[in-house]
């Protein structure tokens, strides 16, 4: 599978990531040991960047995939994690983690940008995933936390960078514009943007993919399925978007999308995967993967080639904005292995 760097380091990702959100039982239970295959699967596939965070239930998700990469050359692979939700004692437990994740609640996410919050934090992670090192670590969602999060938590990455403790250093959101303030203002190298680079969403042209340009930094673009959405072929009443049951005028959209896919000779959801790669700022894309079935699933829809002409034709039907640039990157048919 490619691989590109994250620019201006030596921080090698494929183009397709294991997002290990789902094996730390978001939404539901993942048994261990459809987790752990999932992780080989990927592997055995060529996968070799893996996404992993505290939040994610609970410190369940690292732990997890630290299990599961453990004995593998350690010099193969790139795992990031992120810093900003500490995970401490929660002193009146309800059962059950409130915030989505089918795990027990005995633990609970302060919220903690500080230089200290952020060493810990690191530290925390390491002993979880039983690993050496992280390879790449972001601020995990500081959208109500900039101040901190640029003056505390960025300039204590950037000393784990450059003292090789951390390859690369970055932040990941929901949002675009904060996303463009960190490439300008701070130490980033790279930024892990969710949802706002897709087939339905393409914001993002407005403010991180031209900063990511103009400096020369890197964007991992992660919710490509808009929360489900872009996930079928046909998209149906009642799928999701951003968190949210979708609008019909959304579903009717994608589904328009999706009429085009089909005339082209792929799927709408092969084509949210491709779509952004098209920018030359974008080196990877990650997905959440549950078990063995959902990383075959993806790493067959990544393989497939983009059929010459989709862009243009979703340009010209006013699908997608007529500014998205389509001279670069893996979107426009060539082979991905």
């Amino acid at each position: 599978m490619q691989q590109r760097n994250i620019q201006n380091t030596s921080v090698p990702l494929t183009e397709l990531g294991f997002g290990a959100s789902v094996i730390g039982n978001l939404y539901r239970i993942t048994p261990a040991d459809a987790a752990t295959a999932a992780v080989d699967t990927a592997w055995d596939a060529g996968v070799r960047y893996f996404d992993t965070a505290p939040h994610y239930g609970l410190g369940l998700s690292e732990r997890r995939l630290g299990d599961a990469l453990r004995g593998r050359p350690r010099d193969e692979y790139v795992v990031s994690s992120k810093v900003g939700r500490l995970l401490v004692p929660n002193e009146d437990p309800q059962g059950i983690d409130p915030e989505g994740f089918a795990v027990p609640d005995d633990l609970r996410r302060q919220w903690d940008f500080s230089r200290d919050g952020v060493l810990r934090s690191v530290e925390d992670t390491l002993e979880r995933t039983g690993l050496d090192r992280l390879d790449v670590v972001y601020l995990h969602d500081p959208d109500d936390h900039w101040r901190q999060a640029a003056e505390e938590a960025m300039p204590a990455l950037a000393e784990l960078r450059d003292q090789g403790v951390i390859g690369a250093i970055g932040a990941g959101m929901n949002q675009s514009a904060m996303l463009a303030r960190f490439l300008r203002e701070t130490a980033a190298d790279v930024v892990m943007l969710a949802g706002r680079y897709s087939l339905l969403d393409q914001s993002a042209l407005d403010d991180v993919l031209p900063a990511a340009r103009e400096l020369g930094k890197s964007v991992v673009a992660v919710g490509v399925f808009n929360s489900g959405l872009l996930s079928r072929d046909w998209p149906v009443e009642g799928m999701r978007y951003d968190y949210r049951e979708a609008s019909r005028d959304l579903v009717a959209r994608a589904r328009a999308i999706a009429e085009v896919c089909e005339a082209h000779g792929t799927t709408l959801p092969a084509a949210a995967i491709a779509f952004p790669l098209t920018h030359a700022q974008v080196i990877n894309v990650t997905l959440g993967m549950r078990n063995p079935e959902q990383v075959l699933r993806n790493v067959e829809l990544h393989g497939r080639n983009t059929p010459e002409g989709l862009w243009s034709d979703l340009r010209a039907r006013g699908l997608i904005r007529s500014d998205v640039p389509l001279e670069q990157g893996r979107g426009r048919g060539t082979e991905c292995r």
